[in-house]
């Protein structure tokens, strides 16, 4: 991690942060996100036969099982259904996969019941409307840096690259940084 500077910031491989912030990255121990507009780019591409097409960017799928093996767990939940979230989340090794939840936060507080979380351990991360309830109970709640105002407004951090490009990363990359295991984040891009 780097040094604090003399007015209480911490440098992260992103920008400056506060130290209070870093110290609320370093009790994260669930990372949840929202998949549209946050792993993809918001859009939604459907081909003549209704097939459903996303992308994802491997930087984010890199970032997501760096976080695991430093030992945070993260977890989906998402208003929309789809194969092709499930077989990506799948691939990176996430266990907590819940998809057609348009009220997001019970589900939250499902998955921090059974994991003995309190709401401190938990960061959360979104982009719009629907992600509000989760990112105010959040003990770190984000946006990325393309969503609605009324969650930019909300969020105790902000990433600096908009959903699909990079953010999860971006996120993964700080709070592995500010718990000191981002030096040891190895493997292959997926």
């Amino acid at each position: 991690m780097s040094t604090l500077t003399t007015n209480h910031t911490i440098n992260t491989l992103y920008g400056e942060i506060s130290s209070a912030l870093a110290e609320n990255f370093k009790q994260i121990k669930l990372l949840v996100c929202d998949v549209d507009g946050v792993f993809s780019d918001g859009r939604i591409y459907l081909g003549d036969d209704a097939e459903e097409l996303k992308a994802f960017h491997t930087k984010d799928g890199f970032g997501i099982k760096a976080l695991i093996a430093s030992g945070v767990e993260v977890a989906i939940i998402t208003g929309r259904k789809s194969n092709i979230v499930y077989d990506r989340m799948r691939a990176l090794n996430v266990n907590h996969i819940i998809q057609g939840q348009e009220d997001k936060l019970p589900a939250l507080k499902t998955i921090a019941k059974k994991r003995h979380l309190s709401f401190e351990q938990i960061a959360y991360i979104g982009d719009d409307i629907p992600d509000l309830a989760c990112i105010n109970y959040a003990g770190v709640g984000v946006a990325v840096k393309d969503a609605h105002p009324s969650i930019i407004q909300q969020a105790d951090y902000i990433t600096h690259i908009n959903g699909g490009f990079g953010a999860v990363r971006e996120l993964c990359d700080t709070i592995m940084q500010c718990q000191n295991t981002l030096a040891n984040a190895t493997g292959a891009s997926i």
